[in-house]
């Protein structure tokens, strides 16, 4: 008898020490869940019940002002054989992601290698180079990019000076999306220092030992930087193609769509859609369209970048 209490004695030492640590963890799992309640309910309320709703909409006729009438996929239907805006909007937005995102990763690199210098006064050269990024896509710059390349912008003044005429270059459908596409080529300062970032993490190491090897500035740049920055350029990459994707006020504020649909980007067409004719059941279904062909292009970029971003690994070796 004696030896079965002593047996059960350290049983119940462990019960109580497993009740209590189950206690404290579930104290601190509740504390976890009070402090990101703030976040989990904006999430829930203002984010994936909104999501939700638009993808009940997108099957429904719904006017703003009447009840939603479920309608199937004849949006659906309507976009994909009878729009022939959304065609021309779609392609418009093809054309200024194709050629605008690479402009802008090319030119935000270039200015971002010559930030990196170890030079006087460097600070403050980034910080002024930086800083117009910071009113970047509001309604200012683009009210200030149409005066100035309007009719009688500076732009055209400084033509002028050298006897060359006046160029309409946002009524002109042939200039009017390059207008757009040099304002979002601009506005590279976030990414500039993203890439910036990268470039002080490459190791010095390897540029000296290319030195000494007689590789070039070239030739470092190839097979040094852009392997080293692949992640980081595979990051800004997404992620501008997904803000270009979504381009709206340099359109609606510069040119609204002209001239002859040729900057009708496809947010704006969304947006007329939904609040210029109150169809919101079709902008829902034109909203989803675009969440699905954004998310089929960053698939496409996750399966290519095993060919050509490469991470560093515990050997040293590049996957």
């Amino acid at each position: 008898m004696a030896s079965e209490s002593l047996s059960q004695a350290p049983r119940a030492e462990t019960v109580k020490v497993s009740r209590k640590l189950r206690r404290n963890k579930g104290e601190t799992n509740l504390a976890g869940y009070v402090f990101i309640a703030p976040w989990l309910i904006g999430f829930l309320c203002l984010t994936l019940w909104p999501v939700a709703q638009s993808f009940y909409l997108s099957f429904t006729d719904y006017s703003l002002l009447d009840a939603p009438v479920w309608t199937g996929t004849s949006n659906y239907h309507n976009i994909f054989t009878n729009d022939t805006t959304f065609t021309k909007s779609l392609s418009v937005t093809f054309i200024f992601v194709l050629v605008s995102v690479p402009l802008k990763l090319f030119f935000s690199l270039m200015v971002a290698m010559a930030l990196n210098k170890n030079v006087r006064g460097m600070n403050i050269y980034r910080t002024a180079i930086y800083f117009p990024s910071l009113i970047g896509g509001s309604i200012a710059v683009a009210a200030l990019w149409r005066n100035m390349f309007g009719l009688d912008g500076y732009v055209n003044q400084v033509l002028s000076w050298f006897g060359i005429e006046g160029v309409g270059w946002i009524t002109n459908p042939h200039t009017s999306l390059g207008t757009l596409i040099l304002l979002n080529t601009w506005q590279f300062g976030s990414t500039m220092v993203i890439f910036l970032a990268g470039l002080k993490q490459v190791p010095q190491e390897l540029y000296e030992s290319a030195s000494v090897d007689g590789a070039g500035r070239v030739r470092k740049f190839i097979s040094i930087t852009l392997p080293m920055l692949s992640p980081v350029m595979f990051f800004n990459l997404v992620l501008g193609i997904i803000g270009s994707f979504q381009t709206f006020t340099s359109a609606f504020i510069i040119t609204k769509g002209g001239p002859i649909n040729s900057t009708y980007m496809y947010a704006m067409f969304l947006y007329e859609k939904a609040f210029k004719h109150y169809q919101m059941g079709y902008a829902s279904a034109l909203a989803w369209i675009l969440l699905v062909i954004v998310a089929l292009l960053t698939l496409l970029n996750f399966v290519a970048s095993r060919y050509w971003v490469f991470y560093e690994t515990d050997g040293g070796k590049a996957k």
